[in-house]
């Protein structure tokens, strides 16, 4: 019996995804837990593994296709146990007849899931030869060291995990001498490895459609659903909206001597260090209670005003940035905060990230201070009317009562849309955040 492999529900509001990267070929055996093909959508990848023992015996749906909820990815022809535990070495390929699939073919609805053992890796006999296990890798990992030609197994992790991801592939890279880079290039660049030149930092792009030639080599790599997606949107933000941004400056000292000195106690209560952020987040939901038009979106002639405050947190991801939502932020403590933040940095670096994650948010804080930037103009995340842009702290001299001194200070940025925020709000807004980061104290007799 064959079964249909096909596009699964990608999530509220998304019905088509583009194919990523098939992980089986055509006569590939597979497993319950394989995973079978990769989905982008705009806003998180997608697994789509095998739910039953087989064969993959055809690919309907090539790398880069796009695809709808329900179309055909490919079909998986059934194999009996005794096949799978006795059969030589791969021979010929499967290849059904293009014509109409065989006779009570049943559908196989995929969903995304998380890799598993099948019952029949768990019972298989000693004695039957299987190839050894991959190395545990992300799905970018594996893609950047098949471009790269690098041979994963080689490339030792360094996330906890013990899962092998990009920033080690190009570690391993660097660590190697010229001449084994210039040979290890080379070979993923001859058409004879289906290897294709991606230069450092290509990890959000997919593979060159034409080599690099000639004394002045240029490429051309079509860019991940994700990063369209971006593009599209940050090209709509500033087209649709009237958006101007207003900037200031806080003073981090209080906040800095205040994480000093409780950073040791607040790490072994609850598991994680006291960051800046959640400072911030704390400020920011009590500015929005006062300039509630700061926490609304536009709905054709009406303003939406949210009593509720679902702050949308920037996290740099390896295929871009993404802005996971912490819920009623309102109703958090720091420690939570500072749990959900840190959560949401794991799930993206491990690209484990779900629609609900993303989905929704009122306003949104992004910190370009991480990356070393002093200042900067953040760009609005639609439907949102506003965003908060933290940045680089430094010591800089600051004129206290007459007085010359070194604070550790931070610019800030607020974009808003002029539509329905005022600039007299935008600014006093700003304020609000800056009296309250200053004083933090009062974050704690906040409503």
């Amino acid at each position: 019996m064959s079964l249909k492999i096909l596009v699964p529900e990608l999530g509220e509001s998304l019905v088509e995804a583009t194919v990523g990267r098939w992980h089986k070929t055509e006569g590939d055996r597979v497993s319950v837990g394989d995973v079978l093909v990769e989905l982008e959508t705009e806003k998180v990848d997608l697994e789509v593994g095998a739910e039953r023992d087989g064969v993959l015996a055809r690919i309907e749906k090539k790398e880069g296709e796009d695809v709808r909820i329900g179309e055909v990815l490919g079909w998986i022809e059934e194999a009996s146990s005794d096949a799978k535990l006795n059969a030589p070495a791969p021979g010929p390929k499967v290849r059904p007849a293009k014509a109409e699939p065989p006779s009570g073919a049943a559908e196989l609805r995929t969903r995304p899931f998380a890799p598993q053992e099948s019952a029949a890796q768990k019972s298989a006999p000693p004695s039957v030869s299987a190839p050894p296990p991959k190395p545990a890798a992300t799905p970018l990992a594996r893609r950047v060291a098949e471009e790269r030609g690098v041979d994963i197994a080689k490339v030792a992790p360094t996330d906890p995990s013990g899962r092998v991801r990009q920033r080690d592939v190009e570690s391993y890279l660097e660590r190697q001498p010229a001449a084994t880079k210039t040979a290890v290039a080379d070979s993923a660049r001859r058409p004879e490895h289906g290897g294709s030149p991606v230069g450092p930092g290509a990890g959000a792009l997919e593979k060159t459609s034409a080599a690099l030639t000639g004394a002045r080599p240029e490429e051309r790599i079509r860019m991940s659903r994700r990063r369209q997606t971006i593009a599209r949107r940050l090209v709509e933000a500033q087209r649709t909206a009237a958006m101007l941004t207003t900037f200031n400056e806080i003073d981090m000292t209080a906040v800095s001597e205040l994480r000093e000195r409780r950073k040791a106690a607040f790490k072994e209560r609850h598991g994680v260090s006291l960051g800046i952020t959640s400072f911030f987040v704390k400020a920011a939901v009590s500015a929005l209670k006062h300039f509630p038009r700061l926490n609304a979106e536009i709905q054709g002639e009406e303003m939406v005003l949210k009593h509720y405050y679902d702050l949308g947190i920037a996290v740099g991801a390896e295929e871009g940035l993404v802005v996971p939502v912490l819920r009623d932020a309102d109703r958090m403590s720091f420690a939570r905060i500072e749990i959900g933040i840190k959560a949401f940095a794991k799930k993206a670096a491990d690209r484990t990230l779900t629609l609900d994650d993303l989905r929704g948010g009122t306003f949104t804080i992004t910190n370009g201070g991480v990356y070393g930037s002093l200042m900067s103009t953040p760009i609005l995340n639609p439907p949102q009317v506003g965003i908060l842009g933290l940045h680089k702290i430094e010591q800089r001299p600051v004129s206290l009562g007459g007085q010359i001194s070194s604070r550790a200070m931070m610019y800030v940025a607020l974009s808003y849309d002029h539509r329905l925020v005022d600039g007299r709000e935008a600014v006093e807004f700003l304020v609000r955040i800056k009296e309250l980061v200053e004083h933090p104290e009062d974050l704690l007799l906040e409503d």
